[in-house]
């Protein structure tokens, strides 16, 4: 039975990470272009229909999923909704132990199946719409997904079983979009993937990630471009000279590293080795001056031993990292990983988390009280309370550091660039003032 057009407000909930809320808000567009009441996460007491957009990376990610499901589900048992719909990775790759687990959701829909979703609605897809979706972050950013799934095999990694082989957007669809966002008001665009050094070898036959840089580089209106979910083994090194010659492209850079030990990093697959990992980092910081790197670990793969262990310790004191995340391993079905024996006990993963976030912190606190007395540039995103906070170049939304101004004695626009002077700092976060003209 399908949803009536006149049966109320559609709420979509995003878990997960940006590259699904990209996703949410393709489905928000296509919802409102069939003159459909749709937003992103209302209260409950004013929605109709539940789209929940489920995540299925790790298992917490799983399991907050399966939480929020439930949820809805409850909230639909009690008439407090009419109906629940569940699309995304858990659902892509579950759909048939769900529908067995949790009948009472009215569908699951896998991540490549949003006309049928649509269809549910009386709504047809309609592929122009990619370019015009709505923005669900804060106006003056966007995300933009410029491929789709992901060529690798790393041994911990369920990605691909749940979006597919790598495909990428054409450079023009994406130039053309980055300029409509423009146009309605973005000032950084951020561009994500599954792996996005892979970026035109499957449409173009040649890495093109540099020339896509150069052609966003190119929109009058455009004054920040970030760069996410970078992978490290055969990195295109003309991107970081591309990211050099432009001042609008931010001297940022996400590259997952996963480890710092080569026993490791090969029963993880990541076709790459510690030495290369350092040259090609060196490479970036004498290439990009003033490069901020973020990465991510992973501790507790099967057969992670305490002097592998050490490495990845070591490791992380050497490079120093400006940003820094870590993640505990966890089984994934499917994966090569998988088939090794989960040895490494939980208690000791989270042990092992704690303490190299502990290294992280100092070194994360001596690179921010070095930008004491600094000038630097600083985007507006948010109020709260008697505080603005803010982003520089070396700073992505959500995850990375803050800038902290006290609204009490400045006074600056949400979405608008400042000048400031950083006066204090802690471990993730700067405190400045407005440098007055």
């Amino acid at each position: 039975m399908k949803t009536k057009r006149n049966g109320g407000k559609v709420s979509v909930v995003t878990l997960g990470c940006s590259k699904n809320l990209v996703d949410s808000e393709n489905i928000v567009t296509q919802l409102r272009n069939g003159r459909l009441d749709a937003e992103h996460e209302l209260p409950e007491n004013e929605v109709d229909t539940v789209i929940v957009n489920t995540c299925g990376f790790i298992e917490a990610a799983k399991q907050e999923s399966i939480d929020t499901i439930l949820h809805y589900v409850d909230l639909k048992g009690r008439g407090q909704i009419n109906k629940v719909y569940v699309t995304g990775c858990l659902s892509h790759r579950y759909k048939e132990e769900l529908e067995q687990e949790i009948p009472e959701v009215d569908a699951y829909f896998g991540t490549m199946e949003l006309p049928a979703l649509l269809a549910r609605f009386d709504v047809d897809y309609r592929h122009e719409l990619i370019g015009e979706r709505s923005i669900l972050t804060p106006p003056h950013y966007s995300y933009l997904k410029i491929s789709e799934g992901c060529n690798r095999t790393c041994a911990f990694c369920a990605i691909p079983l749940m979006r597919g082989n790598h495909q990428s957007r054409s450079i023009e669809s994406l130039v053309e979009e980055a300029k409509s966002l423009v146009k309605r008001g973005v000032r950084e665009i951020l561009l994500i993937a599954q792996e996005l050094t892979y970026y035109g070898l499957d449409l173009y036959r040649t890495r093109k990630l540099a020339e896509l840089l150069e052609r966003l580089a190119e929109v009058e209106g455009l004054h920040w471009i970030r760069l996410h979910y970078a992978y490290p083994s055969k990195f295109p090194r003309e991107v970081l000279q591309v990211m050099a010659k432009h001042p609008n492209i931010c001297n940022y850079l996400d590259m997952p590293l996963q480890h710092g030990s080569d026993a490791v990093l090969a029963r993880m697959k990541r076709q790459i080795t510690v030495a290369e990992t350092e040259d090609l980092i060196q490479y970036a910081r004498e290439t990009v001056p003033n490069l901020a790197l973020r990465t991510t670990m992973l501790v507790g793969f099967p057969g992670e031993t305490e002097g592998e262990f050490d490495e990845l310790c070591s490791f992380v004191e050497r490079l120093r990292f400006n940003r820094l995340g870590v993640f505990e391993y966890s089984h994934e079905e499917g994966t090569s990983g998988a088939l090794l024996k989960d040895d490494v006990k939980s208690e000791l993963k989270e042990r092992r988390a704690g303490r190299l976030m502990e290294i992280q912190r100092q070194i994360s606190l001596e690179h921010n009280e070095a930008l004491v007395g600094s000038h630097l540039k600083v985007l507006i995103d948010r109020k709260e309370g008697e505080s603005y906070f803010g982003r520089t170049e070396y700073d992505s939304p959500e995850v990375d550091n803050e800038v902290i101004l006290d609204a009490t004695t400045d006074f600056v626009r949400l979405g608008d660039f400042a000048n400031v002077e950083i006066t204090d700092a802690t471990e993730y976060d700067l405190y400045a003032k407005v440098i007055k003209s």
